[in-house]
C-alpha cells in the first residue's frame, strides 16, 4: 500500500451482510472505505440503505459500472450466489490486482463440479478457483504468502465445522447428526413465500433436508472420515444460528479427552468461546463476533453445542478476520476495543 490506510471497495453491498461490513470498517483504524456499490441505491447516501449509519458517514453508493479500482487496496463483494463470479472475473480481467474477500459460494470450492451438483448451475470462471483459499480463520489460518483472495465461509459452515473440527482433529471416523437453526436475515433482503417473515414467526421449518449447499463445505474441512447428516431449519427470528451436534464417542474416549481436545484446538483463539459442561444460548452470540462452543458429554453420547451470528462470525465479522490476515494485522483488529 502506497497510502497509510488500506482504502477498501464494498460491492454489491446494500445487502444485510454488507451493512454489517460497513458497520465494522467505518471503525477500523487502518481501514478506509473508498467505494460502495448498489444499483438500488446508486447516487443515494449510505444511510438510506442502512439508517442506523445516519451521522456516522457521508459515502454515497455508485453503480457497479462505474467502478474505479485503481487505488483499491481489497475488496468486498457480497453478491448473491452466482453472481460474484462474472463480476470478479471481469474485475480481475479488467486488471485489478489487490486482495479480494468473497462472501458469495463462487469460489468456496476447487472442483467446479461442485456447483452443478449443489447449486444447479455451471461456475463461469472455474479456471480461478484454485487461486481461491477457503478462509475459516480458527482451522485453515495462516493461509500463506500467495494468498490474497479469499473465500469466505457461509455461515451454516462457519458454525458446524469450528464445533466439529476438534473431533475430526483426533477421531479415526466419526458420525454427527446435526440440526441447526437460523434466523430470517440468512434468507437476504428479498422475501419469498417461504422466508418472509410473517410465514417464519411463531414457526420452525426444516428444509433442504440432508441436502444443504453448506454440507460440501463442512466435509471439505472435516475431512473424509466424517459422516454428516445435517437438518437446516428456519427459526423465528433475525439474526443468529443455534445448532446441536450428536455424537456417539469410541469406546476409551473421555468427557476429559474431549474437553481438553476443545481446549487445545481454541484456547487462544480470540473469536470462539467455549462452554464446558453446558451448551450455549443464542442470545449471548447474536450481535458478537464469536462463536460460541460448548459440550455435555454422558455415557459415551456427546452432545456439541453452538451459536454465532450469521451476519457477523457467519459473513461480515469473519471476512474483517480475513482482511486483517491479508495485511499482516491480528485477526481481530477492529472487531473488539483493544483490537
Amino acid at each position: 500500500m502506497t497510502h497509510s490506510k488500506c482504502k477498501v471497495a464494498l460491492l454489491h453491498a446494500a445487502g444485510y451482510a454488507g451493512r454489517e461490513l460497513a458497520r465494522i470498517l467505518l471503525g477500523h483504524p487502518r481501514v478506509t472505505i473508498d467505494t460502495l456499490t448498489s444499483r438500488t441505491f446508486a447516487g443515494k447516501p449510505i444511510w438510506v440503505a442502512y439508517p442506523s449509519l445516519r451521522g456516522e458517514s457521508d459515502l454515497v453508493f455508485t453503480a457497479p459500472d462505474d467502478l474505479d479500482l485503481y487505488s483499491i487496496d481489497a475488496v468486498f463483494v457480497s453478491a448473491e450466489h452466482g453472481k460474484a463470479a462474472p463480476l470478479l472475473k471481469g474485475l480481475i480481467d479488467a486488471g485489478y490486482d489487490g486482495a479480494v474477500i468473497d462472501l458469495s459460494a463462487d469460489f468456496r470450492f476447487r472442483d467446479p463440479r461442485i456447483y452443478n451438483t449443489w447449486f444447479g448451475h455451471t461456475h463461469p470462471a472455474p479456471e480461478l478457483l484454485e487461486n481461491f483459499t477457503y478462509g475459516l480463520v480458527e482451522i485453515r489460518a495462516p493461509y500463506g504468502n500467495d494468498s490474497k483472495w479469499i473465500a469466505n465461509p457461509g455461515c451454516f459452515a462457519t458454525g458446524i465445522s469450528l464445533s466439529l473440527w476438534p473431533l475430526a482433529k483426533n477421531l479415526s471416523r466419526f458420525e454427527a447428526a446435526v440440526t441447526a437453526l437460523s434466523g430470517a436475515s440468512g434468507s437476504g433482503t428479498r422475501p419469498t413465500a417461504t422466508t418472509h417473515y410473517p410465514t417464519r414467526d411463531g414457526n420452525v421449518r426444516a428444509y433442504k433436508i440432508l441436502g444443504h449447499q453448506h454440507l460440501p463445505e463442512i466435509l471439505q474441512i472435516l475431512g473424509p472420515h466424517a459422516d454428516i447428516a445435517f437438518v437446516p431449519v428456519s427459526g423465528p427470528w433475525t439474526k443468529g444460528i443455534w445448532g446441536t451436534a450428536h455424537v456417539t464417542l469410541p469406546k476409551g474416549v473421555t468427557a476429559g479427552n474431549v474437553a481438553s481436545w476443545y481446549h487445545s484446538a481454541y484456547g487462544s483463539a480470540r473469536c470462539i468461546r467455549l462452554w464446558p459442561n453446558a451448551l450455549p444460548e443464542l442470545r449471548y452470540a447474536a450481535g458478537t463476533p464469536y462463536c460460541d462452543i460448548g459440550f455435555v458429554e454422558r455415557d459415551s453420547k456427546l452432545v456439541v453445542g453452538f451459536a454465532l451470528d450469521n451476519l457477523l462470525k457467519g459473513a461480515a465479522s469473519q471476512a474483517v478476520q480475513n482482511l486483517n490476515l491479508l495485511m499482516g494485522w491480528p485477526d481481530t483488529m477492529g472487531l473488539f476495543a483493544d483490537g
